[in-house]
């Protein structure tokens, strides 16, 4: 067998089992709003931001086209956001954010403390991680 192929010996394969973890953990803190993983982190982002062009959101969330519309329909369907045509473009849909969107933004300031206390890393180990997995992000050659 060779070294190089055992799973134990894969940095992907802790990063996989934590992805996972980490999302199946959220699940139960979002249920209860009806709302996706991917849902929360895009109304973080709205939050932030207020509005986002949905080329905006999708390259913030690094979500195609594909995956970033039926979930930005979902999202208005929920009454969360809504759609609307730039007025500087036509061709450019911009994501706003809701009166009901806002009012998650209150109901879900708990959902952070309550995934922290999931986890048994301290704060320091935690920021430190945080700064390793963006170090591996920017490390990625963009040659495919």
């Amino acid at each position: 067998m060779n070294e190089k192929l055992k799973l134990e010996n894969q940095l992907c394969f802790p990063l996989y089992l934590a992805a996972k973890e980490v999302i199946r953990r959220y699940t139960p803190l979002l249920s209860p709003y009806g709302m996706t993983y991917t849902q929360y982190i895009a109304m973080m982002a709205m939050w932030e931001h207020r509005c986002l062009s949905v080329g905006e959101l999708g390259r913030m969330l690094s979500l195609d086209s594909g995956t970033i519309t039926p979930m930005i329909k979902k999202m208005e369907h929920n009454g969360w956001v809504r759609r609307v045509r730039s007025e500087e473009d036509e061709r450019k849909v911009m994501v706003e954010l809701t009166d009901a969107g806002n009012k998650l933004h209150d109901e879900m300031c708990d959902v952070p403390e309550r995934m922290g206390a999931c986890l048994t890393i301290d704060s320091k180990e935690a920021m430190e991680l945080y700064r390793l997995l963006y170090l591996l992000l920017g490390s990625f050659n963009d040659d495919k």
